[in-house]
């Protein structure tokens, strides 16, 4: 099978979601199809495996809805792109669309470093669900992350499509903790500062945690922390990062009480996979996406409830429980990984092209 994938996504000097989303994807189904992948920035090589690559325009550029003229050359079987906006104007190609949750109908403002064209256009899109119907149906197939997505894509009947699952995996760098060695009394939050991933409620509760510390790890813009900073009680101890590496995120990890978000939505929730998949126990949310992640390996608090929070934070200051959740964690981990990833997203291929078959005879 001849797979191109769409790695235009792809940051230039670290990882987000969707990056480290399509590197691993593209690693893994390397090594079972072949590969070839799409960047439109020779900078982005750096942080994507070693595989054949076409250079095209960037993904917001005026060319973008003809871009398939210029993947057509490649002849390939399937296309995937790890979003749903990818130009389909003139393909020769079945191809497969992704849509990973659903979160900004809720939340509609996009992530300020967008240029204002497209955050305006970003937040018309997301007030009515028509405009998504007209992006997906274009597919031959459509990826997400989480059966709980696919579920609310069925539910507001947001493509005709078959919905296949492509999931999110931790990355390889992972390596299991010490179980029997003490864990830090540090707690670690990996994530944006967006309004709904409710940070505000997780420094109130370190009140109730004075011999806590809360490690911010993402990189955030001087005005939002000091808009946290504003809220964050006397005596308490909460640390900035604004920014760490894959090498001191892994070590913090593997040294840490617990991971830790109180996020009101979430699309998937990857850094709960690479926590549990070194032995780290989660303290989440109580909301079905972490459910169908971790199932009975995260502690779960509602997101209004700093004393809720607290409680499942003392929870583990009990040895025997700390254990008993690390060992929960490596097991419900072991069900994500990128080869596992790569077979979903090769099955998903082949009923692309099957459909495609069909739908040109």
């Amino acid at each position: 099978m001849k797979l191109v994938i769409d790695a235009r996504y792809t940051r230039v000097t670290h990882h987000d979601g969707i990056s480290r989303y399509t590197a691993g994807l593209i690693e893994a189904t390397s090594k079972i199809a072949d590969v070839t992948m799409l960047i439109n920035d020779m900078r982005q090589l750096a942080l994507l495996p070693e595989v054949p690559y076409l250079k095209i325009s960037g993904p917001t550029s005026v060319l973008e809805p003809f871009v398939a003229l210029q993947i057509n050359k490649l002849q390939p079987d399937v296309v995937f792109s790890p979003m749903q906006t990818m130009g389909t104007l003139g393909r020769k190609f079945p191809v497969i669309l992704t849509l990973h949750d659903l979160i900004y109908y809720s939340h509609p403002n996009a992530p300020k470093f967008l240029p204002a064209p497209i955050r305006w256009g970003w937040f018309l899109f997301h007030q009515v669900y028509f405009p998504q119907r007209l992006l997906l149906n274009r597919a031959d197939a459509v990826a997400t992350v989480s059966n709980t997505t696919a579920t609310l894509m069925r539910e507001h009947r947001l493509t005709k499509r078959h919905i296949g699952l492509v999931s999110n995996a931790a990355s390889a760098q992972t390596s299991v903790r010490d179980q029997n060695r003490v864990a830090a009394k540090t707690l670690l939050y990996m994530g944006s500062f967006m309004e709904y991933k409710n940070v505000e409620t997780l420094i109130q509760a370190m009140s109730l945690l004075p011999e806590y510390q809360l490690h911010l790890l993402s990189g955030i813009s001087a005005e939002r922390r000091a808009e946290l900073e504003a809220k964050t009680p006397d005596s308490t101890q909460i640390i900035f990062h604004n920014g760490v590496s894959d090498e001191q995120y892994a070590k913090m990890l593997g040294e840490c009480t617990a991971l830790v978000t109180l996020s009101r939505e979430e699309g998937y929730g990857l850094p709960l996979v690479e926590a549990m998949s070194m032995g780290t126990p989660v303290v989440v949310t109580d909301m079905p996406i972490f459910r169908e992640v971790a199932q009975d390996a995260a502690l779960y608090a509602h997101p209004d409830s700093a004393q809720a929070f607290a409680d499942r934070v003392h929870q583990l200051s009990a040895p025997e429980e700390w254990r008993k959740y690390s060992e929960r964690a490596l097991r419900r981990a072991a069900h994500y990984s990128w080869e596992t990833s790569a077979h979903q997203l090769i099955e998903l291929a082949q009923f692309a092209i099957n459909n495609s078959a069909k739908t040109t005879n």
